[in-house]
């Protein structure tokens, strides 16, 4: 469900209660951007040129596995592998946005539509990917369901090596600057969900996936 309607009207109630104009004006917008530029960013590691190998040894870090292939064509095999592997079924659910791609060809059943309860796979892209934290940053939208990451036991994530940004300071920026505003629901996953609540014992899967995969693509 897009929610850019309902929100819109909220936040312009809002700003009518304070006697201000039903949107931000040109000026106040240029104030807001001004003091993000006036923010002075704090020390950084050197991660130096090439940020997939670092995602990669940071995602592992985190129990997160990962793959590479040098073609978006090439995914679905690469998903199919994976699964495979680890005696995993070959059926789920997965972002429109991936929908051109050959799953069909390599044996993968995909319904392209949010998870149920009895969906064990979750198929995605992601916004971009942090190489410092080993991170993806996933936003919501009709197309693309915070619930497809969220639900389904496994989660794979198909991420362009051309995504991978620094630190999540590069990853804001980025947002600011292709999508404006950010989006209803944001989410930074780093690796499967775990809680150490018991006993400081640590468990996965107690609040999302049980296992998260990562394909990176070379070129797209």
């Amino acid at each position: 469900m897009n929610t850019d309607v309902a929100r819109a009207a909220i936040l312009a109630q809002i700003r009518a209660r304070q006697g201000r104009a039903d949107a931000l004006h040109a000026s106040e917008m240029a104030d807001v951007q001004a003091d993000i530029d006036r923010h002075v960013r704090g020390p950084q590691p050197r991660l130096g040129d090439d940020l997939a190998a670092v995602f990669t040894a940071q995602a592992q870090a985190l129990q997160t596995s990962v793959s590479r292939v040098p073609r978006l064509a090439d995914v679905p095999q690469a998903v199919a592998a994976y699964l495979d592997e680890h005696a995993l079924p070959r059926h789920g659910v997965a972002w429109q946005t991936l929908g051109q791609l050959p799953w069909e060809q390599a044996g993968l059943m995909l319904e392209w539509r949010p998870p149920r309860d009895e969906d064990e796979l979750g198929v995605t892209g992601c916004f971009c990917a942090v190489a410092e934290t080993g991170s993806l940053l996933l936003a919501s939208s009709p197309a693309t369901p915070a619930s497809t990451h969220l639900l389904p036991e496994t989660h794979v994530a198909i991420v362009p090596t051309a995504r991978i940004v620094a630190s999540l300071e590069h990853a804001y920026a980025l947002l600011r600057q292709e999508l404006g505003e950010l989006p209803r629901a944001l989410s930074t996953v780093s690796g499967p969900s775990r809680t150490g609540d018991i006993e400081q014992t640590i468990v996965l899967g107690a609040h999302g996936p049980y296992r998260v995969h990562v394909v990176l693509v070379d070129a797209v």
